[in-house]
């Protein structure tokens, strides 16, 4: 089987090569250069390019550099930035998978002649027809939550070689191969934004942010924030502590009116979250009007049971006990009750 690798110059990705090169298929790496800018993190610098192109060599298979940089600023950059614009809070790195990694070179490993394309994820798809993604073997490093807005098509063309192994076990193989990445560090930051500028000072250059009041649930003065447009519901660094002395939370943003309204841990409790209906995507199909299922709001949250309520407006995902509230823009994975290792779906927060 012909195999494209998307090779980010990460452990993972250098151990998913290795494994398919064992197993006796025609593999190809690829590494995306998505990121034109300056950047110090992430996973798309120059170093990250060169690891990747030397653990190629150290594999003896071909090594490409695809440049999507107009394409990643289009549909990542471009919509991160509009959403803070307007208060919400978006997660690139799912939209960086659902629009570059799974889409555009996807189309492009087809395009090549390539059967499947390969990635370095920690989830796993199981089943020939009907086919289901789940979490990684490794729960401290699953990654399923970025990959909940897969669906069945694209599920039935790719492969997550080190799914079934703990990062330990990764590590361990890219030592005993010798691969220059077996010690290299997990890229933890937005790809496009340095560590020195931050997310303010990266969002200042592209949009006009302003300061903002800090009101209590009455409406009362409590302060003020350096940039409304940064704040996240359910927030509470920066905000400070009430009369009662308790922490106070984010509890709604108002970009328009440059008004941050906070409360007590109490107030910030949701008892749902709305998902619209256009955000929602399926594993398998659409779960049934009062369905039960698993939510999970962000990448390494804690899993909390929900019911399911379908409307006019979208999906409404009812919590079996009130949560910290989903700020607006967010991710909510949904995964299967009876099997909460296996993702049934996704949506954006409203």
């Amino acid at each position: 089987m012909r195999v494209l690798v998307a090779m980010s110059g990460g452990v993972d990705s250098s151990v998913a090569a290795a494994l398919l090169v064992e197993q006796g298929h025609d593999v190809v790496g690829a590494t995306l250069k998505l990121w034109g800018g300056p950047s110090d993190s992430g996973c798309c610098s120059v170093a990250d390019v060169d690891d990747a192109r030397r653990v190629a060599q150290q594999l003896g298979i071909a090594h490409h550099v695809f440049n999507l940089t107009e394409e990643f600023d289009r549909n990542v950059v471009t919509p991160y930035v509009g959403e803070h614009a307007r208060g919400r809070t978006p997660n690139p790195c799912i939209e960086c998978n659902r629009s570059m990694k799974f889409d555009r070179l996807l189309r492009r490993a087809e395009r090549l002649g390539f059967d499947r394309l390969a990635t370095g994820h920690h989830a796993r798809v199981t089943g020939e027809t009907a086919r289901r993604l789940r979490r990684g073997a490794d729960a401290a490093k699953d990654q399923s939550y970025v990959l909940s807005i897969l669906d069945q098509d694209t599920l039935g063309r790719v492969l997550f070689p080190v799914g079934d192994m703990t990062k330990d076990e990764v590590r361990a193989r890219a030592r005993r191969l010798g691969l220059r990445t077996a010690d290299k560090p997990d890229s933890q930051d937005v790809c496009f934004i340095g560590s020195a500028e931050g997310r303010q000072g990266f969002l200042s250059r592209r949009m006009e942010l302003h300061a903002g009041e800090v009101v209590d649930g009455e409406g009362r003065p409590a302060g003020t924030v350096e940039a409304v447009e940064l704040v996240t519901v359910g927030q509470r660094r920066g905000m400070g502590h009430g009369s009662d002395g308790q922490r106070r939370y984010v509890t709604r943003v108002d970009v328009a009116s440059r008004r941050v309204t906070v409360g007590g841990a109490a107030d910030a409790l949701r008892a749902s979250v709305l998902l619209p209906e256009a955000s929602l995507t399926w594993v398998e199909g659409p779960l049934v009007p009062g369905a039960r299922a698993v939510a999970q709001v962000s990448a390494h949250g804690r899993p909390v049971p929900c019911s399911l309520e379908h409307d006019d407006a979208g999906l409404r995902v009812r919590f079996d006990s009130p949560q910290r509230p989903v700020a607006p823009g967010q991710t909510v994975a949904l995964y299967d009750a009876l099997d909460p290792d296996a993702v049934v779906g996704a949506g954006i927060a409203a």
